[in-house]
């Protein structure tokens, strides 16, 4: 069962390590779960993720949306497992997810298929040329088939996260969900949006939130404001 500490990931969605290790450092005891994404990887986000996980004792999420051939997919994953992370994100496709699975053989990283981005709506997916059907319909399917090629769990909006709990093959599977925003935040790039708690009573393990907390005038009080409001659930 996930700790309740542990369902608050936050995101450090900054330029580097030094500053990432900045906001940890203010953030302290209040937060155990962190998530480590592109945006960071030239900024010294693995030796952040490693550092955080070794001398801190925190959990880290690597945010990294992999997708290639099965091969590299694999060979990737088998290389990122050495930071010893808990969460490894694979876009959902199921020889994705599947090349993933074997690349993180044997060690206790967890597999997450991304489904359809939280920043995205149908105007944005008929430009990518997606199929027909709604977000929410698409998401439900790419979940479906992630959890059948094996994943550990997968990611998905606030919004789907009741559909995807729902699902028969969800059972002992994580979702993730990005897209979170605290009463009175601002949306920023996101459009498929939910309070922390919603979120949770969804079906949500965990949720990913960002902004809200580092561009606080208190990142901690922040942080901390969410946690109170995950344990009153």
């Amino acid at each position: 069962m996930t700790e309740p500490s542990d369902k608050l990931i936050v995101a450090l969605d900054v330029p580097n390590a030094l500053m990432g290790m900045s906001l940890a450092e203010q953030l302290g005891n209040s937060v155990s779960f962190y998530k480590i994404g592109l945006g960071m990887l030239t900024g010294g986000g693995l030796a952040l993720a490693n550092e955080l996980k070794q001398d801190h004792g925190k959990r880290i999420f690597l945010d990294m949306k992999l997708f290639d051939i099965g091969a590299t997919v694999e060979a990737a994953v088998r290389g990122l497992t050495q930071f010893d992370i808990d969460f490894l994100t694979v876009h959902g496709d199921p020889h994705v997810v599947r090349a993933a699975k074997e690349g993180a053989a044997g060690t206790a990283t967890k597999i997450l298929g991304v489904t359809i981005l939280t920043s995205l709506d149908r105007g944005d997916l008929d430009d990518g040329m997606m199929i027909d059907g709604t977000p929410r319909d698409l998401v439900i399917e790419r979940a479906s088939r992630a959890f059948e090629a094996g994943a550990d769990g997968i990611i998905c909006s606030p919004q789907e996260a009741a559909d995807v709990r729902a699902l028969s093959n969800s059972v002992g599977r994580l979702i993730v969900t990005p897209g979170v925003r605290p009463t009175g935040a601002a949306l920023g790039d996101q459009k498929r949006v939910a309070t922390p708690s919603s979120a949770i009573r969804d079906g949500a393990d965990h949720i990913v939130v960002g902004r809200p907390i580092w561009q606080a005038d208190s990142p901690r009080v922040a942080a901390q404001t969410i946690q109170d409001e995950i344990r009153k659930i």
